[in-house]
């Protein structure tokens, strides 16, 4: 499974971005999906997390500011950002998160660089 992230970039505060990420090498869409993200000097965070049934669950410091969204293949998760605030700033990794083999297995793209200025 591979992941490609992007969209990412430079943005004022109150600006908005989006990033979609394209998942290739998975079979069927029975598989969770998700955005972490990675701040300097600070532990990986999940964002926003959506599941094979379309569920989404978001962090309290993104709620009505950001939205996932999925494909119906399960082949690609996008993040909408809005409203953007300067502790945005941060590197964003998508995830795929799949029961296989009577585990869960986890995939991870590069990230891509989101950088809010005031």
């Amino acid at each position: 499974v591979q992941l490609q992230a992007s969209g990412g970039g430079l943005v004022q505060a109150g600006g908005s971005l989006r990033l979609s990420c394209a998942a290739s090498g998975i079979i069927g869409s029975s598989h969770n999906m998700g955005w972490f993200r990675q701040a300097s000097g600070k532990q990986r965070e999940m964002v926003a997390y959506i599941t094979s049934g379309g569920g989404s669950t978001y962090a309290n410091s993104v709620k009505g500011r950001f939205t996932i969204s999925r494909d119906s293949a399960g082949s690609t998760v996008s993040l909408e950002m809005n409203s953007l605030k300067l502790e945005d700033t941060a590197r964003y990794y998508c995830q795929v998160h799949r029961w296989s083999g009577g585990s869960w297995h986890e995939y991870w793209g590069q990230g891509t660089q989101v950088t809010v200025s005031s």
